[in-house]
Order: structure tokens, then sequence, then C-alpha cells
């Protein structure tokens, strides 16, 4: 995994407090020794605090951009880790659910684990595909007409999702993989 990424710009979100830590920073460093220019967005520029297990404090991390200042089209693709308190306070952003629908609206690939796909349900791109998620958002993802699998690494069209930490290893060998692919033909959603 050493250049597959070489030449491409992923953006990892991370929320204002309640990112998991080893969901974001797992992921980042898989992406950034496959050669990708990764930046952190989040609602604002500055530190944000991760954590461990949705309750205890993690580390400190800088955004880099703000919802506000970017678009979908800056980026090759996208990350979104979960956490229950930052997956929910990304969902109920609408600068974070729009910037994550303009990656589906281009038919870039996505990555998201655990309470991640939350935002997915939210964005309304969910109709349709095959998801993963951790299991308390399987109804969630029904719902939005996603059709929900019990699996470590699931696939659809551009777009991986996993159910916990404990699914990483495969998680991001995956997002490396589909993000080296670039745009996938039907990945795009209806506007």
């Amino acid at each position: 995994m050493a250049n597959e990424l070489r030449g491409k710009k992923v953006a990892i979100l991370i929320a204002p407090k309640g990112t998991e830590q080893v969901e974001f920073t797992r992921p980042k460093q898989a992406m950034e020794n496959a050669g990708a220019q990764v930046d952190i967005i989040g609602v604002e520029k500055g530190q944000v605090r991760a954590y461990n297990h949705d309750v205890e404090l993690g580390d400190t991390f800088t955004v880099d951009k703000s919802f506000d200042d970017v678009s979908a089209r800056d980026y090759d693709a996208v990350v979104v880790p979960g956490g229950t308190v930052g997956a929910d306070k990304l969902r109920g952003n609408k600068a974070a659910v729009r910037f994550v629908r303009g990656f589906f609206e281009q038919g870039k690939p996505v990555g998201a684990i655990c309470h991640g796909p939350w935002i997915l349900v939210e964005a309304d791109v969910v109709d349709g595909r095959q998801v993963t998620s951790y299991p308390s958002l399987q109804t969630d993802i029904r719902n939005a007409g996603g059709k929900w699998v019990d699996r470590e690494v699931v696939v659809d069209q551009g777009l991986v999702t996993s159910r916990k930490p404990d699914d990483l290893d495969a998680f991001c060998a995956k997002i490396v993989e589909e993000f080296a692919e670039g745009v996938h033909e039907g990945q795009s959603v209806r506007i």
C-alpha cells in the first residue's frame, strides 16, 4: 500500500465532539501510507478532541478546513468515522450533510464506519444500496431504503462501509482499493 493513492486528495471528517479516535486515526494513516493527501474537515477550523468508546477523552486534532470552506469537487474521496456522539453531530449539520451528498452526486468513493452511515441516511443516499454499520443503525438504514447486512466490510459501487473498530483492517484495505479506482459508474444519486 505504498503509492496506490498518490496524487489523490481525500477528506476525513471529524465532529466537534465525539468522533471515535481509532476510526479516525487508522483510516487516515492507511490513506497517508498509500500516498494520499488527507485533509481533516470539520464544523470549524481549530482544535477538536476525539474520544475513545464515546466517553473517554482522546487526542486533539487540528481541523484543516471547515465544511463552509470546501466542496466535494475539491476531493477525490471522503471518509466518515463513527462515534455515537460525533456521528449524530455530523448528521445534524446541514453543511456536513451537503458535503457528503456531493460525493455521491459526483460518483466519488465514500467510506463510512460504525455510526458514520447516519450521515448517509441524512443525505438520502442509501436507497437501493447494500450497507453495513453498527447494528443499532440497521433500522435507520432500512427505513431509508438501504439493505443492511451484517458483514465486516461491504462495498456497493464505491461506497465502503464497516460495522465497528474490530473491522478496521478490512475497512482500511477496502477504502484504499476503492479510492484508488476513483469514480464509479452508477454510484451517483439522483439530484
